[in-house]
């Protein structure tokens, strides 16, 4: 989870802001830091170290833990179980055990998924700038693997963004989520390269795929998405377009891509979830096109009225994709 301008299910305000009430699409300390609208540009503090040049080192995270704990139970529902069976086919027959490199781990949700669906003994390096989220995550990791082997994790800082086969050798697998969309192609170039040099397979999930469908439909639901899928592509991000540059990139390294669809789906279950990502989703598409605000705001206050009484459904679009390099000897 990184962001220049991170928005909706990955971008950031700022923290402790308060829970409002109403439909201001302007009010961003209504959003949970992680979940609207960054308070200025140049975030993207998952890939950036805190103690870059420039940077104020007491600068607050950008994604509150509060916001990843919302979202989780629906990431887990969404990751794609299809994928991590070939990863398991992949580790079959392995006596030594697997390391896994989380890039962006935030708070450890990936971790706490898919440890528990993979045998063996396993050693997690969690990769994040953030300290304070490394904290949570190493002290949330599950304690052992599907079968009862032991679990054990490293934490790490770093910029992802030039990530080297060295930083990964002796690892089998490198995971993340909602990680694609908020690289630019020079970075996922980098990423794949990286894998690709430490014949390491890669699991990547929740990436965004530019589409949403609510049930209810609303006329302006359209012009909304088209907005916020441009705020994503800001920077010379990916956003909307990292799955299809993914593919392109880890296949031009010579490895196998396999796709998944793992869409949130957001209904009664997952009202606070859902109106959280909605003031963000709608905020960034404002942020990017101020004309649509007074529209947006009566807008937002339909939904979020409608998302209390529980008669909203929503369906965002995600993408887990799997790349593989060729087996050696049938164990990587």
């Amino acid at each position: 989870m990184n962001e220049r301008t991170r928005t909706a299910d990955h971008a950031s305000a700022s923290p402790e802001a308060p829970r409002g009430q109403g439909g201001n699409v302007s009010a961003v300390p209504e959003v949970i830091p992680g979940a609207g609208p960054a308070a200025r540009p140049g975030g993207r503090d998952t890939v950036r170290p805190r103690d870059e040049p420039g940077r104020d080192a007491e600068e607050p995270a950008r994604y509150a833990p509060e916001w990843l704990r919302l979202r989780e139970p629906a990431d887990a529902d969404a990751r794609a179980g299809t994928l991590v069976e070939a990863v398991r086919d992949r580790f079959a027959g392995r006596t030594d055990g697997v390391v896994v490199h989380d890039l962006g781990c935030g708070t450890g949700s990936m971790g706490r998924w898919l440890a528990p669906r993979l045998d063996g003994a396993q050693h997690w390096v969690l990769h994040d700038r953030d300290p304070y989220l490394l904290h949570f995550a190493a002290a949330g990791a599950p304690d052992a693997a599907a079968d009862g082997a032991p679990l054990s994790v490293e934490t790490r800082r770093g910029d992802l963004a030039r990530l080297t086969p060295d930083d990964l050798a002796g690892g089998h697998l490198v995971t993340a989520s909602a990680l694609l969309d908020v690289l630019t192609r020079a970075e996922l170039d980098t990423l794949a390269a990286a894998c690709a040099g430490a014949d390491c397979p890669a699991l990547l999930t929740l990436s965004v795929a530019g589409r949403v469908e609510f049930t209810p439909a609303d006329p302006l639901d359209a012009e909304l998405a088209d907005a916020f899928n441009t705020h994503q592509r800001r920077g010379g991000l990916l956003g909307p377009d990292a799955v299809t540059a993914a593919c392109e990139a880890f296949a031009a390294q010579g490895m196998t891509v396999r796709l998944h669809p793992s869409p949130w789906r957001l209904g009664a279950g997952h009202a606070a979830l859902a109106a959280q990502w909605l003031r963000g989703w709608v905020g960034a598409a404002v942020e990017q096109r101020p004309e649509l605000a007074a529209r947006a705001e009566p807008y937002l206050a339909r939904r979020l009225a409608a998302c209390a009484a529980g008669e909203l459904e929503a369906v965002v679009h995600h993408s887990d994709l799997l790349a593989l390099p060729p087996a050696v000897d049938g164990l990587r």
